[in-house]
């Protein structure tokens, strides 16, 4: 297979985010997708998700980009990115539409998910996502396909997730910088259940928990749809500069120590088990106590899933996600961590791992690349259907031409 032949079914995921950045490239087909390659690079320019530094994010991008492009041998010209950030802001709307003919068609539907995305949204703030969760026609409700049916009223509900529109032009910037077009934008959180959770979870009521570098992300499913979405600005960066602080030892080696000895609950460390933790400014290394650590990483967890409980008893789904929690991102590899969390949730938790792909599967086996190979699957599901595609993304795509407009007078 020639590499023109190649990029005809490639679709890209490039997940940007505050501690790496990741592009994940994939070959879809009727029968699946395939990992083909993958670049990560640690990302220099990002604060909570927010880009804050251009330059610096575009080369981290470039570099990512081009190992990729290497392992995957082909070239990547556009890409599927996600967004995060503590701007990013979910909410339930509901519309009411009269069905013309009496019958439901495409345009019906249109018309009543535009009634629902219809709610006041401030100036600086750009609809991201909306969500369909269920029809109603005619009183009935739980209808996920209405198209065709008879009635004379539509409902739907959905939901709205907005966020800040510099974040997201300056993530289109990044990325047009790098000479890679944005294919879409999506949530980070949205995009990591697609490749961690399965149908029967999301119908049965779920959480997912994203933990990253500096934001933890959380999405709400329920009889198979989104019901809340929330971005804390908490995360595992927080955990190293606690370690850091607490163990009086440079960051690199906090993060170090952080992967290779943390764990979420004191009391699974032995009392005899030691770690070696190196010293500031030339002193000698020393020897502490393995449960030093467990001390100074329990509460910070501890802090950061109360919060995400908090954000879930508010909204009343605490009794809609019977399947318990699932946790990925990079510092869900955590030991103990799960343990942790089931104590404050009293409900199952389990480790998310990207699942649902073939090809160099061993590769992005982590939860850390949950969030990319969504993206790719994100990307292989829109390219088919994209059914709420134009009306989500109109004002994206304004955002897109203007940035091209903008570049093709400046550069």
């Amino acid at each position: 297979m020639g590499k023109k032949g190649k990029r005809e079914n490639i679709v890209v995921g490039l997940d940007i985010g505050t501690t790496k950045i990741c592009a994940i490239v994939a070959e879809v087909s009727d029968g699946g997708v395939d990992i083909a390659g993958i670049g990560t690079h640690p990302s220099k320019g990002l604060r909570k998700g927010v880009v804050i530094n251009i330059d610096a994010t575009v080369e981290s991008i470039r570099k990512a980009v081009e190992e990729a492009e290497l392992m995957a041998g082909v070239e990547i010209n556009s890409v599927y990115c996600g967004i995060a950030g503590s701007h990013i802001r979910g909410l339930n709307s509901h519309g009411i539409v009269a069905v013309k003919n009496r019958e439901v068609s495409e345009s019906d539907m249109k018309r009543v998910i535009d009634a629902a995305r219809a709610v006041a949204i401030p100036m600086d703030r750009e609809i991201i996502h909306v969500l369909p969760q269920e029809f109603i026609v005619d009183e009935q409700d739980g209808i996920m396909e209405p198209l065709g049916m008879s009635g004379v009223r539509l409902e739907a509900k959905v939901h709205i997730v907005t966020g800040a529109v510099t974040s997201a032009q300056n993530i289109i910037r990044c990325c047009n910088r790098t000479g890679l077009e944005v294919n879409d934008i999506v949530l980070g959180q949205l995009a990591a259940s697609e490749a961690v959770l399965i149908p029967d979870e999301k119908e049965l009521g779920v959480a997912l928990a994203d933990i990253g570098g500096g934001t933890t992300d959380l999405v709400v499913f329920s009889q198979g749809a989104v019901r809340q979405t929330a971005v804390f600005g908490l995360g595992g960066n927080h955990l190293t500069n606690d370690i850091a602080v607490g163990l009086r030892t440079p960051l690199v080696e906090s993060e170090k120590i952080k992967t290779k000895y943390g764990c979420a609950l004191t009391s699974m460390v032995k009392k005899e088990e030691m770690i070696e933790v190196p010293s500031v400014g030339g002193r000698r290394a020393r020897v502490l106590s393995r449960q030093i650590l467990a001390e100074i990483i329990e509460p910070r967890m501890e802090e950061i899933f109360t919060l995400v409980h908090r954000e879930i008893l508010k909204s009343g789904y605490e009794n809609l996600i019977p399947s318990g929690v699932v946790l990925t991102g990079g510092t869900a590899s955590l030991e103990g961590l799960p343990e942790l969390v089931e104590q404050i949730f009293n409900l199952p938790v389990r480790r998310g791992y990207p699942s649902g792909i073939g090809g160099l599967m061993d590769v992005v086996n982590n939860p850390m690349y949950a969030t990319g190979v969504g993206l790719v699957l994100y990307g292989r599901r829109h390219r088919s259907e994209g059914r709420f595609k134009s009306s989500d993304r109109n004002l994206f795509g304004k955002v897109a031409q203007r940035m091209k407009r903008w570049f093709s007078d400046f550069f």
